[in-house]
């Protein structure tokens, strides 16, 4: 009989679970309008890759989003539609000139911001489009918005974070800690076959097939999960005359 995968034995495990204090709030924009928010404190939260801002509201309200580039302690944020384009204020798409970079994108009205929410990445505001806005995502891509979305002015700061090399294996180990992960990662074919259902062999290999049911028990879905298809793709007769 052989022993738990390592997933099972993490899956059940307190001890790999992520520590509370690393969670010092979620980065979700308020759903408030025409309101106007005061900074009191900038938050370092290890699971996030950006410093988190804490406002706190007229009537005693807290809350916390993501800090732009150039926000400072003691900073007024606006909520609402007829706001300056300064760093941190919150406003629909369809109030934003095109051009302006914005982060903490919501991809729908009222889901507090999904887009562009990294350190130091920031998306541009195309062009409107009646009910739509397109905005230029960091990676890119074009993506057609809600007019109505809400997006904070500015780029999000901790820029450069990924410029720094790591240099020892330490340093890893507790990024990868701060998020609950795992650190080093080593392949499946790797292991033997006790410790992962891809392991053994006389050569590193998966034997057999590594498409697993999305409702495969933690010790076997690894590999292909639920795939649509799998191999290589059939080349058309059209194709082939092109």
């Amino acid at each position: 009989m052989g022993k738990r995968t390592r997933s099972q034995r993490r899956g059940s495990s307190p001890k790999n679970k992520v520590s509370s204090h690393r969670f010092p709030a979620m980065n979700k924009l308020p759903r408030v309008n025409g309101e106007i928010a005061e900074v009191v404190d900038l938050v370092h939260s290890p699971v996030h890759t950006t410093p988190l801002a804490k406002i706190k509201f007229e009537d005693g309200r807290i809350g916390h989003m993501a800090a732009p580039e150039g926000i400072s302690v003691g900073q007024n944020i606006a909520f609402g539609d007829n706001v300056s384009l300064r760093p941190g204020n919150v406003t629909t798409l369809d109030k934003i000139p095109e051009g302006t970079p914005v982060c903490n994108v919501e991809l729908r009205p009222g889901d507090g911001g999904k887009l562009a929410r990294s350190g130091g990445n920031s998306a541009i505001l195309e062009t409107r489009m009646d009910d739509k806005v397109r905005v230029r995502l960091p990676s890119g891509r074009l993506k057609e918005l809600n007019a109505k979305c809400r997006a904070t002015i500015g780029v999000l700061s901790g820029h450069g974070r990924t410029e720094k090399p790591l240099m020892k294996a330490g340093a890893a180990h507790y990024r990868a800690k701060a998020r609950g992960k795992l650190y080093p990662t080593v392949s499946g074919v790797a292991m033997n076959p006790v410790d992962h259902p891809h392991g053994g062999g006389n050569h590193q290999a998966v034997h057999g097939p590594n498409s697993v049911s999305r409702n495969a028990p933690p010790g076997k879905k690894v590999g292909n999960i639920a795939p649509r298809r799998t191999g290589r793709g059939r080349v058309r007769a059209k194709d082939e005359e092109v």
